[in-house]
């Protein structure tokens, strides 16, 4: 069984090339573009999902087969064609320029496989099963997705919103690492599932922050 590593990827403004232009390519472009990749769409044709995305701009769709020497300049490759026989040479060429690649028709042929995600704003929660099937690992990631709840969202921006506070306010490392700590105890998260939870004003930002720098 091969072992996959986890990885989020920041491709906002980077080139990626999805080779294809059905369903599967659809379904791969949606994220990638949510992600803000520069995202260069191979086929002679596309489906209707990818042609709308064309004519809004959203992606570059080069309107011709796949050719050698397509994947110069990019940091990620899709193949998703119907046809084994070029997502395999799409795959070769990937290899040898050192890209990683996903193969849709036999994800053995790529490096790397997408997983199943469910996102909450800030939060992502990616859910694998290392190949062993796609509608396992949608069901899975619905049962998370009933664990963790829309709060989740305005949780993880009050988290951000005073981590940065924390960072502004106090340049000492070790004062900054004793109110991350404490920030993490507050039961913020239990007050957003109740409905009972205040947005903080700047003012009691600064005052938590002042009345927990010292031990």
């Amino acid at each position: 069984m091969s072992k996959y590593l986890p990885i989020m990827l920041d491709v906002e403004g980077r080139r990626v090339v999805v080779v294809g232009g059905g369903a599967v390519a659809a379904r791969k472009a949606a994220p990638l573009l949510d992600a803000g990749a520069e995202l260069a769409v191979i086929s002679p044709s596309l489906s209707g999902p990818l042609a709308a995305m064309a004519d809004q701009g959203r992606l570059e769709w080069i309107s011709r087969p796949y050719a050698p020497g397509d994947l110069q300049g990019a940091v990620l490759v899709y193949a998703a064609s119907d046809d084994r026989a070029v997502n395999e040479a799409v795959a070769g060429e990937a290899r040898r320029l050192g890209l990683p690649c996903n193969v849709a028709s036999h994800a053995e042929a790529g490096s790397f496989i997408t997983p199943g995600v469910l996102r909450r704003g800030r939060l992502t929660v990616a859910v694998s099963t290392s190949g062993a099937g796609p509608s396992a690992a949608a069901e899975i990631t619905q049962r998370i997705a009933g664990l963790l709840g829309e709060e989740y969202e305005p949780y993880l921006d009050f988290l951000h919103e005073l981590r940065t506070e924390i960072k502004r306010l106090v340049p000492d490392a070790e004062t900054r690492g004793r109110l991350l700590r404490r920030l993490a105890k507050l039961p913020v998260l239990q007050e957003m599932q109740q409905g009972s939870f205040i947005p903080w004003t700047p003012q009691e930002i600064e005052a938590w922050v002042a009345g927990n720098r010292e031990e």
